[in-house]
């Protein structure tokens, strides 16, 4: 039994690198999933009937640091401090829950073909280094997320916002700004 777990730990490097040589690395970003829960299937409150909406519920977990008293001083009858209290800080978890709504591409517009242009546009700016495949996959949204999180929306569910931004979705210009 030892000997032949020591053979598969020792292989595994060996393999590893095997793989790596043969131009083949396991694709490991389907191991890493996005900590936000996103509901398509809800309007967002006061939205525009026909239009789509996604939620974005987190956890927004704060830490709180609190100075403690773990030895409280030392003071002698006539007031005088003899030792000091001994302090320490300790930081405990505060919850909230967050909910951001964002107007979202329905589902008719989410063809193949946007799909594709919205990787060569995230490929452009730095954020998707797959194939060019048309399939809105795990790396996709792991792209579209990064894009998106520092205009706010910490999703991989792209945002309507975000997809004028890249240049997807036609933007309306109003006839008396031009």
């Amino acid at each position: 039994m030892f000997s032949t777990r020591f053979l598969l730990i020792g292989a595994f490097p060996l393999l590893v690198s095997a793989c790596a040589g043969n131009g083949f690395m396991p694709d490991v970003t389907r191991l890493i999933e996005p900590s936000v829960i996103v509901k398509t299937d809800e309007t967002a409150p006061d939205a525009t009937p026909g239009t789509c909406w996604a939620k974005v519920v987190t956890d927004n977990v704060e830490t709180v640091t609190e100075r403690v008293v773990v030895q409280p001083a030392e003071i002698a009858s006539d007031g005088t401090v003899i030792a000091p209290p001994i302090h320490r800080e300790i930081e405990r978890p505060v919850n909230g829950d967050g909910e951001t709504w964002f107007q979202r591409p329905c589902e008719a517009q989410m063809t193949p073909q946007l799909v594709e242009s919205l990787q060569r546009a995230l490929q452009a700016r730095g954020h998707y280094s797959g194939e060019i495949t048309g399939e809105m996959d795990l790396r996709t949204r792991l792209a579209i997320r990064a894009y998106q999180q520092p205009q706010g929306i910490d999703s991989g569910v792209l945002s309507l916002s975000a997809a004028k931004q890249l240049g997807l979705i036609e933007v309306e210009i109003d006839p008396e700004e031009s």
